[in-house]
């Protein structure tokens, strides 16, 4: 898979050469090889989720193994796409992030069939696209794509358990003024003066948010402003001004407070700056918080097996960063093989033997999962 470029484009799609779709061709061949019944769904611009169905028996559970299928880009990358197994170790681009994931899903299906033991319900393995920028290809598996009752997401956690993290909102704030000839300031209205207010309040906001009573498990909220552009020319007045922002959320915010509280920072400034007219675009990802209880029959599958296979207890923490988790619309774990240091480097590995440790601390979670016969 390795071999099977699938770099996203981050926006800039090509129907003509869709990202994943070799590794959509690859993955979908790999399920159709196993057995499973393999089904998939076009997202937008070809590009397609995939995802087969090992059927159960009766009416146990349905189990969902999902991975995204898309890797972060190789620029200053030797090789990226030239696979290398070294001292334990296999290097290259979607190495860690997550090939291996899909990789071992893969082989848990394979060991699943070959046991002769039957399972009470049905293991879904997916692979998705888009999860490194707006996660399209989740949010449509959880629209279009089979139910689950509960899921695993095999990000690089170095086989922790990670049952929260939290949500992120990303979007872009736009404010507008009027064009003007330079010599002639007064005659226009300058957007990015505008912005340089309103990014004083937003630093006031990003302050109190960092002073709120924290989540028990997921800590507090955050709000950063990542990237400003606006006007065309010195020679001329901005007519607009633009900032891309993250506001990551915690257990218990929603969307619409979230805007609430950013439409009255605003308020704020207009109250001073009545001349201040802003907009707020879209967002390009609006994803929940992560929250599966710690007590979830997930949790306490995989906990079992991260004990039976590793011989302690697996660590239970926050996932740093936002997964397609969320999306899949039912308890989720994360946990996968693999440092999540390696993720979007350039000299990207991950070590054989978490990997095969990740193959059997999922058989194990799906059959106590399960009323296996046999």
């Amino acid at each position: 898979m390795i071999r099977i470029p699938s770099v996203n484009r981050f926006g800039a799609d090509d129907p003509a050469n869709p990202a994943e779709a070799g590794m959509a061709d690859y993955f979908e061949s790999r399920l159709f090889a196993l057995g499973l019944a393999v089904d998939s769904h076009t997202v937008a611009d070809g590009r397609r989720n995939v995802w087969g169905r090992l059927k159960g028996c009766s009416d146990g559970p349905t189990i969902l193994l999902a991975g995204h299928m898309d890797t972060v880009g190789v620029a200053g990358y030797a090789a990226p796409f030239e696979p290398a197994l070294k001292d334990g170790r296999i290097y290259g681009r979607g190495s860690c992030d997550m090939k291996a994931g899909l990789a071992a899903y893969l082989e848990v299906a394979r060991i699943l069939q070959s046991s002769g033991q039957e399972l009470s319900g049905d293991v879904i393995i997916a692979g998705v696209i888009d999860e490194e920028h707006a996660m399209r290809g989740s949010v449509d598996f959880g629209i279009n794509g089979p139910k689950a009752d509960c899921a695993i997401v095999a990000e690089p956690t170095q086989l922790a358990l990670c049952p929260a993290h939290k949500g992120q909102i990303l979007m872009t704030l736009r404010t507008s003024g009027v064009p003007a000839h330079s010599s002639m300031p007064d005659a226009g209205v300058n957007a990015i003066y505008h912005m340089a207010d309103v990014l004083g309040a937003l630093q006031d906001y990003a302050r109190e948010l960092s002073q709120r009573a924290p989540d028990p498990f997921c800590g507090v909220p955050s709000f950063s402003v990542g990237v400003i552009r606006g006007g065309d020319n010195a020679c001329s007045v901005p007519d607009f001004c633009e900032i891309d922002i993250d506001r990551r959320t915690i257990p218990g915010e929603k969307f619409t407070g979230v805007m609430a509280e950013l439409n009255a920072v605003m308020k704020g400034v207009q109250s001073s700056r009545t001349e201040l007219n802003y907009h707020f675009c879209t967002p390009s990802l609006n994803l929940p918080p992560l929250e599966t209880a710690q007590g979830a029959p997930v949790m306490s599958a995989l906990q079992t097996a991260c004990t039976q296979v590793l011989g302690h207890p697996s660590v239970v923490q926050v996932f740093p960063g936002s997964t397609d988790a969320p999306n899949f619309n039912c308890p989720t774990v994360i946990c996968g093989a693999g440092d999540l240091a390696q993720c979007h480097s350039l000299n990207e590995y991950i070590a054989v033997d978490q990997i095969v440790d990740a193959v059997k601390i999922y058989v194990s979670a799906i059959k106590t999962l399960m009323d296996t016969k046999g």
